[in-house]
């Protein structure tokens, strides 16, 4: 696995995850928040396997 998410990708992942999972366990929506998971994961790992068949990263370039 080659790092592919960067910093601020890194970051935003990891918030948005985290506040999905948050609302759903104070009930503020549905089990679909359950999803947070992935860009959780995602984000704590720095690899987004959706970004391969696109060729995509956010990591800056290695020098």
């Amino acid at each position: 696995m080659e790092i592919n998410v960067g910093s601020t990708d890194r970051i935003i992942r990891i918030v948005a995850g985290l506040s999905l999972i948050g609302a759903t366990l104070a009930g503020f929506i549905g089990v679909w928040g359950w999803i947070g998971i992935v860009p959780l994961l995602t984000g704590t790992f720095r690899f987004c396997p959706a970004y391969l068949p696109f060729g995509l990263s956010t990591c800056s370039m290695k020098k």
